[in-house]
């Protein structure tokens, strides 16, 4: 994924803030934590531009190198921002994972999937909500509910993580969109996991559905 901001310095700054924001997922007793960012003008342009007229869906498998190649021909120039926004990203969860082989997903979502509060059967997954509502999570069963905001990056600890536990009181969920006004009723999701998330094969290391 080619390199498009200002300066290696802004990226190396950016890298590092995820890095200290997010790293604590790590330690017992933390199924959850987030870095805040207001995203800039010329990413949630090409955030807003690639919902527009990108593909419905972009999942790709394997290791860092082998997406960052893969996946280049899914975006134009007006949506390389975000492009390199995901590489970022995709670095970043595996520094703090520790997986060789990544699974990334860039989603248009129009509809209330995983609509009830759940924990994933993975061991650690990022998420980033371009556009539109981001996740919802709660740890009182629903009775209050917490929503990240627009380009927040949220890693979230699953069934699979080390010493895990049953009565650990966080879930998740994607946000509503059936309540909200029809033309606000979409979003643009990445998902950054483990290549073998959710029992997923291997066999098709990239997916560009129009």
């Amino acid at each position: 994924m080619p390199n498009v901001t200002p300066s290696d310095a802004c990226l190396t700054r950016r890298e590092i803030q995820l890095l200290v924001d997010c790293k604590p997922v790590r330690a017992p007793g933390h199924a959850m934590a987030m870095s805040r960012r207001v995203l800039p003008d010329r990413l949630r342009q090409a955030a807003h531009r690639h919902l527009a007229t990108g593909p419905r869906l972009i999942v790709a498998r394997g290791t860092f190198a082998s997406i960052d190649t893969a996946v280049r021909q899914a975006f134009t120039a007006e949506t390389q921002m975000l492009l390199e926004d995901m590489r970022i990203l995709a670095q970043t969860f595996q520094s703090i994972s520790g997986h060789d082989a990544l699974r990334v997903r860039l989603e248009r979502v129009v509809s209330d999937s995983c609509r009830k509060f759940h924990v994933d059967c993975v061991d650690l997954r990022l998420l980033c909500t371009y556009c539109g509502p981001g996740v919802q999570w709660t740890r009182d069963e629903g009775r209050t509910i917490a929503e990240a905001e627009p380009g927040a990056v949220v890693f979230l600890k699953g069934r699979c993580a080390p010493n895990w536990r049953e009565d650990d009181t966080l879930r998740h969920r994607s946000p509503p969109l059936s309540v909200l006004p029809e033309g606000d009723r979409m979003r643009l999701l990445l998902t950054v996991d483990a290549a073998d998330a959710c029992g997923a094969s291997a066999d098709e290391p990239l997916v560009i559905a129009a």
